[in-house]
């Protein structure tokens, strides 16, 4: 079974902010509106070339996304290399991602949270880029709306995510590394 993580915080005033773009990989890839609710998350279970995959978006607000991970670790008994998380990140361009394991929280704080959580940070990240606007809080920032042209960026990157984590859980992290983690 493989575990794919969004994150993001919940409710409507947080949708299409910088901070949610976890949520927004996540929905497209699950292309579903029946989420259901257990531990303080919406998750949905599906198939993927006869792999059980359980598509998680914690609603803990960003800062605590560990508390809702760990449930589902737990219960379901999920390895840590059968783990993706998909977050958004500061130091990457808008519409480039890396992926990467065993990788520090750089600031993350939800980041922050799984990795205490889990007492490790081998686990797999989905490091989606949303620039940084220095002259800005940080909070503010990340807190914000994405242009209509950043959003119409976001849809033109979508296809290119959904084969990033449809190749994680059939390929295992460094295929898909090796695969996706090229220069443009």
């Amino acid at each position: 079974m493989k575990l794919i993580v969004g994150l993001g915080n919940p409710g409507k005033s947080y949708e299409n902010t910088r901070h949610n773009i976890g949520f927004m990989v996540l929905d497209h890839f699950a292309n579903i509106n029946n989420w259901k609710s257990k531990w303080n998350a919406l998750y949905a279970e599906t198939m993927v070339n006869n792999e059980k995959v359980l598509l998680v978006k914690p609603e803990t607000y960003m800062n605590l996304s560990g508390n809702a991970l760990i449930e589902f670790v737990n219960f379901y008994k999920i390895n840590l290399e059968d783990i993706l998380v998909i977050q958004d990140d500061l130091d990457l361009a808008f519409g480039t991602y890396k992926l990467k394991i065993n990788s520090s929280a750089g600031g993350h704080n939800g980041i922050k949270s799984i990795i205490e959580r889990l007492g490790s940070n081998s686990f797999a990240r989905l490091k989606v880029g949303i620039s940084n606007n220095k002259e800005m809080d940080t909070k503010d920032y990340v807190l914000g709306k994405f242009t209509k042209e950043q959003l119409e960026t976001f849809e033109k990157l979508s296809p290119t995510f959904n084969e990033i984590i449809t190749s994680f859980i059939t390929d295992g992290i460094d295929k898909t590394m090796n695969k996706y983690n090229r220069k443009s």
